[in-house]
């Protein structure tokens, strides 16, 4: 067995924060669930900001997409920044930029002061979630580190139907801004019990902070996801998208130059050579891409073509996070027992074949088939998500967990923009499509708006008296958004099945694992590889089979 990884394991069990690394891994939840509840708490809450606000559809657009585009942009910086400073005050940093941001955009009275509020938000989010797993690698020894991360990701998970069902509550008996007030409480209790919960920790071996590095990341980050945003309304082949994804690849390209000729940079792009990595991000990517395109299209399903309110829709996405709950802790289990590979490939396929179920969903499908899509879904999405962030960080050096947990977030946002992106502009289209027959004796107003989403068609029919055209427009408008939401699923599980071929073709069958920050490997003239063997230990804390580090020379 590897001296230095028993040394650092023996020095994670000695530190302070061992002994109170489940309460510490609480509290790091527990902030999390904000990052998820501000992705989703504005899907019910448009309606209201653009009668209060008198916000434009640009505007609208926008107060979603500030808060997502700056946390994308920022995560690899803020990532590096916990490294260096230290996690812990990142991670309080990022909660009281938070709060006061939440403050800022409840009480907003315009909409470019919503936006720049929710902005902010996105610069606290960036600086609390790679702290969290960054924390959680530094307090958790190894054969307990899969079953905390599965946890972690199962609480998140709560955060997505969570923002819809407080959201649409709120609504009803509060002014809009109190969606924005939830977050204080749940702040001040994560920041009250980070002070004594929550151990510092950093690498001790940084040098200097890569500032240019930083800025041409937040540059290439930027603008890929500014891109991805913009190119359902201004075309995917215009000149302004291609030369978005022009710039953004230049960028990125000087990034990797850059990084590459560091001594100490601010992201190791050698550890893309590492297979387990790079087939771990490309999984969380993709299952994102697709879980995140699904959620954009299924509330819309659930509000305008079945009618249900924005707190009863909140209600029925709550499989969603059950199915997180009950498979991100197991998904430990599993790998103990057969390997990582093996239950990323069954979870994507899983997210696959739930997705492309979906493509069934009509006017008249009882919720019950909808529900049990959903939660196969979240099942599958968990049994991707826990085992292959706790691969990232496993192959990710100890001293520099803020950048992986970073790595692993900003994969996760872009997989997530291109899935409404790509997925939203095909809907888009097979809509329109369908809805040039239903618009033909419409005002050229009314047939504009009737043709570019289900909602505004269904305003449209409200408007029209007498006779049966409303209700002609309003079936013909729910009709072509199931056509268009019936292809876009088969394509998005044919995307998340590809993506499982590719993972059990590339995903090594055993767990490579990154030499800890505690020091280097013992000297040796022969290359050499670690694994983590299933099932051949057993860990102390519950008496479950865990992975025991095994050291080959070749």
């Amino acid at each position: 067995m590897n001296t230095a990884t028993t040394t650092g394991e023996a020095q994670i069990r000695d530190s302070a924060g061992y002994a109170k690394r489940k309460w510490t891994l609480g509290i790091l939840s527990i902030a999390l669930i904000i990052i998820g509840l501000d992705i989703t708490v504005l899907n019910v809450a448009i309606p209201t900001l653009q009668n209060s606000l008198n916000a434009s559809a640009s505007g609208l657009q926008w107060i979603i997409n500030a808060y997502i585009l700056v946390f994308a942009g920022v995560l690899l910086t803020m990532g590096s920044l916990g490294d260096r400073f230290g996690r812990r005050l990142a991670f309080q940093t990022g909660l009281v930029i938070f709060g006061l941001a939440s403050v800022g955009a409840a009480f907003s009275e315009s909409t470019t002061q919503l936006i720049i509020a929710r902005a902010g938000q996105g610069i606290g989010g960036a600086l609390i979630m790679p702290s969290t797993l960054s924390v959680i690698v530094d307090v958790f020894p190894r054969e307990e580190r899969a079953k905390a991360i599965g946890i972690w990701a199962g609480v998140a998970a709560i955060g997505i139907p969570g923002g819809m069902i407080a959201g649409g509550w709120l609504l009803e008996n509060f002014f809009w801004g109190s969606v924005f007030l939830l977050n204080v409480p749940v702040v001040l209790v994560a920041l009250v019990g980070s002070i004594f919960l929550v151990p510092e920790s950093r690498d001790k071996n940084a040098k200097t902070t890569d500032i240019v590095g930083a800025l041409i990341s937040m540059a290439a980050l930027s603008l890929l996801i500014y891109t991805i945003i913009e190119a359902p309304a201004q075309g995917w082949l215009a000149a302004v998208t291609l030369g978005g994804f022009a710039a953004s690849l230049a960028f990125g390209a000087l990034f990797v130059w850059y990084e590459l000729s560091r001594e100490h940079p601010m992201v190791d792009l050698h550890l893309f050579l590492n297979a387990r990595l790079s087939a771990s991000v490309g999984a969380i990517g993709i299952a994102f891409m697709a879980m995140l395109g699904m959620m954009f299209m299924l509330t819309q399903f659930l509000q305008f073509v079945q009618g249900y309110s924005p707190l009863d829709t909140g209600i029925r996405l709550v499989p969603m996070a059950l199915g997180f709950m009950v498979g991100a802790p197991t998904s430990a289990i599993l790998v103990a027992r057969l390997n990582a590979r093996t239950v990323m490939t069954g979870g994507l396929f899983v997210v696959a074949v739930s997705v492309a179920g979906m493509a069934i969903l009509d006017i008249e499908t009882a919720y019950w088939i909808t529900g049990s899509l959903i939660f196969a879904m979240g099942l599958g999405m968990s049994n991707v998500m826990a085992p292959a962030t706790d691969a990232v960080m496993a192959a990710v050096p100890e001293a520099q967990a803020g950048v992986g947990s970073a790595l692993n977030d900003t994969i996760r946002q872009i997989g997530g923009a291109l899935g409404v992106g790509i997925f939203g502009s095909i809907l888009s289209s097979v809509y329109s499509s369908s809805m040039s027959d239903a618009i033909s004796g419409l005002g050229e107003g009314a047939a504009a708006a009737a043709s570019n989403s289900i909602g505004a068609a269904l305003q449209v029919a409200d408007s029209l008296t007498g006779g049966t055209a409303g209700e002609e427009l309003a079936l013909a408008s729910r009709q072509s958004f199931i056509d268009g939401t019936s292809i876009v699923y088969v394509v998005a599980g044919v995307v998340a099945l590809v993506g499982t071929v590719l993972v059990w073709r590339f995903m090594p069958k055993h767990d490579l694992v990154a030499a800890p920050a505690s020091g280097p490997a013992p000297a040796t003239d022969a290359p050499t590889i670690e694994l983590d063997v299933p099932g051949s230990a057993v860990g102390p804390a519950t008496g479950e089979p865990a992975a025991a580090t095994v050291r080959i020379d070749q």
